[in-house]
């Protein structure tokens, strides 16, 4: 299958206060955040032109760069009114939006108080991470990797450097034929996916860790409160991985994977259920509403 580089493609990209060519939107090889790690990102999406919970996810990119030490050069309002320019300006109505801030080049060690703090925008036409036939369920691997403790990494924030495990163990899963990886915590108690919160159905309630060491996703609080609207009990809670053949449903919930049911982790098989299939159904809904009706149906 061909790709498409994404350093190779036509459109333009908001960078640092103005908009750029595609092609041009660069940065030195010598920058801190390509060499340490000090850069922080959001994954949104566009559906029928309207950013799917904009402010939520800016105001996690300011908060993840203060818990990495640096403060973004710009405000929520101005963060919110690029990303939707950025959108318009390419012509997209149904994309991918990724805001990436990061470390510069005017210092390249350990401490690197002095670097000016940079932030883009760009966005692209992407479907589900798992394709157009997610419908019948990802298999998931088991990762031999695990979510680094929270005394060990700043696992509130979107850092990139935390995705380095994820990589491993999804190439990992990949390679034995799955679709992705779950990954077990520090514990060894269940986590998440590579990239996206795991929900469980035990009992015919909705079950799903608590985040004490990874992304509380906006999609997995979103999904959350859905359940909630339908009168399906909704338990956070420690999750044993010796759990797992006992749920009845499993699916994914992130802004790349939207809602995906899983129909294997590991050895253990489930099938898509009515608790899944009408909790992907609400959230396909509330995609496409106004932002306005978002807010009011999934506060």
């Amino acid at each position: 299958m061909s790709l498409l580089p994404f350093d190779d493609r036509d459109g333009w990209i908001w960078m640092d206060g103005e908009f750029l060519p595609w092609r041009e939107a660069k940065l030195h090889v010598l920058t801190h955040g390509l060499h340490y790690a000090s850069g922080i990102f959001e994954g949104e999406r566009c559906y029928a032109g309207n950013i799917f919970k904009l402010r939520e996810h800016t105001e996690r990119l300011i908060r993840s760069g203060r818990l990495l030490g640096f403060e973004i050069p710009f405000t929520a309002d101005e963060i919110d009114a690029a990303s939707i320019e950025t959108v318009r300006r390419n012509g997209h109505t149904e994309a991918y939006v990724r805001p990436v801030a990061w470390r510069g080049s005017e210092m390249l060690a350990v401490s690197a108080q002095k670097t000016k703090i940079h932030l883009a925008i760009a966005c692209w036409g992407w479907p589900n991470l798992f394709g157009e036939n997610r419908m019948r369920g990802v298999r998931l691997g088991m990762a031999k990797w695990r979510r680094p403790a929270p005394d060990t990494a700043p696992t509130a924030s979107k850092a990139s450097g935390l995705y380095m495990i994820g990589t491993l163990s999804k190439h990992a899963a990949e390679a034995e034929g799955f679709d992705d990886a779950m990954m077990l915590d520090f514990k060894g108690d269940v986590a998440e996916a590579t990239g996206a919160n795991a929900f469980f159905v035990f009992d015919g309630e909705l079950h799903t860790p608590t985040p004490v060491c990874f992304l509380d996703g906006i999609t997995r609080r979103t999904v959350m409160r859905l359940a909630r609207n339908r009168q399906i009990k909704v338990v956070e809670r420690t999750i044993r991985a010796e759990e797992l053949p006992r749920a009845t449903e499993v699916f994914l919930a992130g802004t790349a994977a939207e809602v995906t049911p899983v129909r294997a982790i590991g050895e253990h098989a489930y099938t898509p259920g009515r608790i899944t299939e009408t909790l992907l159904a609400d959230y396909e809904k509330l995609v496409r509403m106004s932002p306005e009706e978002v807010h009011r149906v999934a506060a």
